[in-house]
């Protein structure tokens, strides 16, 4: 096997690249979650997942609590990007990902506008996922341009983005503190609203768009059919880059959100389906990085926490043999459901 050099220093190897994978929605507070979490034990259908528990030990815990504005994968990752000292519910990722999809963002304030259905009922309001709308991209660029002059006559730029998101720059967005939408989804969305003197002016607009949307032409077809009509949208992802410079990703930094779809829909038996199908790819996938020697932290996020998992860089031959021999001896770390309750 050939030996790879660091070109600074041809005596020494080259440094093996860390990885850190951030895992969101690996638990939720509600009470059906709660009681499948016992179903993740079993080490031989997610013999992966207990590798990397038993190998990797818990090196940082982000505690929070389920009120605050932000996802806890989500202020992982803004530490990431050196975010880290920015309030609650001002994490620009509106911006950040306008820049990253090549928006020329110009150091204004932007907000992920997201169209949306508002499921009311008698006494509860609900905002389901936009995901359930399946815009296509010709119907949302539609929907889009209805929505237009009502944003532009206050000032507003409205950028496409995909069907389901959309850019908005506006001055009144530089200080305005947001729920991210992962927060709001499932839930009523005039508890999410911030109380924000700011707020007034989303607050308008949305009961404007609410009023032009009820019954609109638009609208009809997808009634018809028994699809979800656009009725609404949300803003999350407030604010100005703090530095133009941010990257688009940190380096070696994966945020893998195959939890999130079935969790949000309180669909148990495919959130545990995906647990497996993560198991055989990239838990796989990260324990031969281990075995590789390459230097993995694991970030398990919830509703409220988050724990990151993780061993020293380049682990000695000892230090290998023994990570191996625990194995053998079928020695295993702390069994999810002891975790992922804390989260």
């Amino acid at each position: 096997m050939r030996e790879v050099y660091s070109l600074d220093n041809p005596r020494m190897p080259a440094p093996t690249p860390s990885l850190h994978l951030i895992l969101p929605f690996a638990a939720s507070l509600s009470e059906p979650c709660q009681q499948a979490l016992p179903r993740l034990d079993d080490a031989q259908r997610l013999p992966h997942l207990h590798q990397l528990l038993a190998r990797l030990g818990q090196s940082t815990r982000l505690d929070g609590e389920e009120y605050a504005l932000s996802m806890p994968h989500e202020r992982v990752l803004a530490q990431s990007l050196g975010w880290g000292d920015l309030a609650d519910g001002t994490l620009p990722w509106a911006a950040w990902q306008a820049k990253a999809s090549g928006i020329d963002t110009a150091g204004q304030a932007w907000g992920l506008l997201s169209p949306c259905h508002w499921l009311m009922g008698r006494e509860t309001l609900t905002l389901l996922d936009p995901d359930e709308l399946r815009l296509t991209e010709v119907e949302a660029r539609v929907f889009l341009e209805v929505l237009r002059p009502w944003f532009e006559e206050e000032g507003w730029t409205l950028v496409y983005g995909t069907p389901t998101r959309w850019y908005a720059a506006h001055p009144s967005l530089a200080s305005l503190p947001t729920a991210s939408l992962d927060r709001v989804i499932g839930r009523n969305p005039d508890v999410w609203m911030p109380d924000h003197p700011q707020a007034r002016l989303i607050k308008r607009l949305q009961n404007e768009v609410q009023m032009l949307m009820y019954e609109h032409p638009l609208n009809a077809p997808r009634e018809a059919s028994g699809q979800l009509t656009v009725n609404s949208f949300w803003l999350s992802g407030t604010g100005p880059l703090p530095d133009q410079t941010t990257p688009p990703q940190p380096s070696g930094t994966q945020l893998v959100t195959d939890l999130r779809a079935p969790l949000l829909a309180s669909n148990l038996a495919d959130w545990i389906a995906t647990w497996q199908t993560l198991d055989a790819t990239v838990f796989k996938n990260a324990c031969a990085a281990l075995d590789a020697g390459q230097t993995l932290e694991l970030t398990l996020c919830g509703e409220r926490s988050a724990i990151t998992l993780g061993q020293p860089a380049a682990p000695s031959f000892s230090q290998r043999l023994l990570s191996s021999a625990q194995r053998w001896l079928g020695r295993t770390g702390p069994l999810p459901s002891a975790l992922l309750p804390t989260l």
